[in-house]
């Protein structure tokens, strides 16, 4: 995993003032964690959340092995467990990073968990997101899980912090700031826009697949 991450022409782009925070959490879609990791750096020794699943085991011995700090638990099982030992972590300087959508979607529908954590903790929340110019997209997970190719370029766009108190009582704002670090992410990697193909499935010119009927990505909306 560490070979293949390195393989990545990584592009990043954070605010101003970004690295000011010391405690921040992160907040993006289920989905991008492979093109995210090209930029651990920004939160390098994290605490990331994975869920109680089969796929969170394997997802959790990865992230591990790259120097992250996983903490198990979702909205679904032992969420409060979970966010009680996110708000710790904010609390004593740590970063967090959490898929707001996750553990089983609905895709690019946010939950209120980070934000709620962010807030207790008086934490900056950041959005987050990634693309990849070359990309293989898993059609049949619900979450469109998306694997760059080794050798790709691939940016990741961290936005400007939104209110942890504000994202909590309307999650839909920080699912806005995502969708906009995501069509910025795009732009910055030249992905193509998504075009339909004769077998019903959507690609792009950079090679990621799309399943017909699968939740529209927010990038897609943006010129």
């Amino acid at each position: 995993m560490r070979i293949w991450v390195s393989t990545l022409r990584v592009r990043v782009e954070t605010p101003e003032g970004f690295v000011a925070h010391r405690a921040r959490a992160f907040a993006f879609f289920h989905g991008q964690q492979m093109a995210l990791l090209g930029a651990r750096k920004l939160a390098r020794g994290a605490v990331v959340l994975v869920s109680r699943s089969r796929d969170g085991d394997l997802q959790a011995g990865v992230m591990t092995a790259l120097g992250f700090r996983v903490l198990r638990g979702s909205s679904s099982r032992g969420g409060a467990p979970a966010l009680s030992g996110l708000v710790r972590a904010l609390a004593q300087g740590e970063a967090i990073a959490v898929s707001v959508d996750g553990p089983r979607g609905p895709r690019y529908v946010a939950k209120a968990g980070v934000a709620a954590a962010a807030s207790a903790a008086a934490a900056a929340l950041y959005p987050a997101a990634s693309a990849a110019r070359r990309a293989l997209t898993l059609a049949r997970t619900w979450d469109g899980f998306e694997v760059p190719l080794p050798f790709s370029t691939v940016a990741v766009v961290v936005g400007a912090a939104v209110s942890a108190a504000q994202a909590r009582r309307e999650p839909a704002r920080l699912a806005a700031a995502i969708a906009d670090c995501r069509a910025r992410a795009a732009l910055v990697a030249q992905v193509a826009p998504v075009k339909a193909s004769p077998s019903g499935a959507s690609a792009t010119s950079g090679g990621a697949r799309r399943a017909s009927g699968a939740p529209r990505d927010p990038a897609e909306a943006r010129p």
